[in-house]
């Protein structure tokens, strides 16, 4: 049996990279699917593949930064599919640009807190009561390995993920007791993309790369992760910052 049958995911960065790696799964997991994205080309297509392929899927154009937006977007997928059970905050991201905290522009360390926490406590804050409605289901939040270990070069980023992580925790106390499990996957280095961007132009970030035990992640690692946390296999599992990192953090 699909282990996601039945159930309704809304995922938030779901156009690209993991996000849309995760959608897939999902899907072929037997979830039906909605892709919130800020870009509607690639939330269309990500969509478009899913049902192409005999998934059910739709794409709402998202900002999770802004709260008028991601609460429109949770109340169409309520209404679209009729209940919502497994919510994942996975929009986020560093930049180039940030730095330690003495150089870092200070416009992109409310860059990283708007989109990575704020985004966060938004997701949480409009979809957590359907949820309840739902009679329960999975939050998951998306953290980084930076917010359990000390790395330099990246401190607006860090402290945004640093966030979310806290915030996972206290959710998960909140809100356990009526259903909800609230949990985080703390990625490594992941190769979307855009992270092969960044690698290419920053020396420490391949410092940390070079220090992975098993290699650097993929996109897919991430989304079966996040499909664990959804399933009904982590029944139990509420309040886990879980890092998916080849080893980062022991060593």
């Amino acid at each position: 049996m699909a282990r996601l049958a039945g159930k309704v995911a809304f995922i938030t960065g779901a156009g690209t990279g993991i996000g849309r790696q995760t959608a897939e799964l999902f899907a072929r997991e037997g979830a039906r699917v909605v892709v919130a994205d800020i870009n509607a080309t690639t939330g269309e297509e990500t969509a478009h593949r899913i049902t192409s392929a005999g998934g059910q899927a739709i794409a709402i154009h998202t900002d999770v930064s802004e709260p008028d937006s991601i609460q429109a977007a949770l109340a169409r997928t309520e209404q679209h599919f009729g209940a919502l059970h497994v919510l994942h905050n996975n929009a986020g991201g560093s930049t180039d640009i940030d730095s330690d905290v003495v150089n870092a522009p200070l416009e992109e360390f409310w860059r990283a807190i708007k989109l990575d926490l704020w985004g966060t406590f938004l997701g949480c804050r409009f979809g957590i009561p359907m949820l309840i409605r739902a009679g329960g289901g999975s939050v998951i939040n998306m953290a980084s390995v930076v917010a359990l270990m000390g790395f330099p070069g990246r401190d607006c980023y860090t402290a945004a993920k640093g966030g979310v992580a806290s915030l996972t925790r206290s959710l998960a106390v909140e809100y356990g007791r009526q259903g909800v499990r609230v949990n985080a996957i703390a990625p490594t280095v992941t190769l979307t993309e855009r992270v092969v961007k960044i690698l290419a132009g920053n020396p420490a970030m391949q410092g940390l790369a070079d220090q992975h035990l098993l290699g650097l992640g993929q996109a897919g690692d991430m989304a079966h992760a996040a499909l664990y946390l959804a399933s009904d296999e982590a029944r139990i599992v509420t309040g886990v910052i879980l890092p998916v990192d080849s080893g980062l953090v022991t060593v």
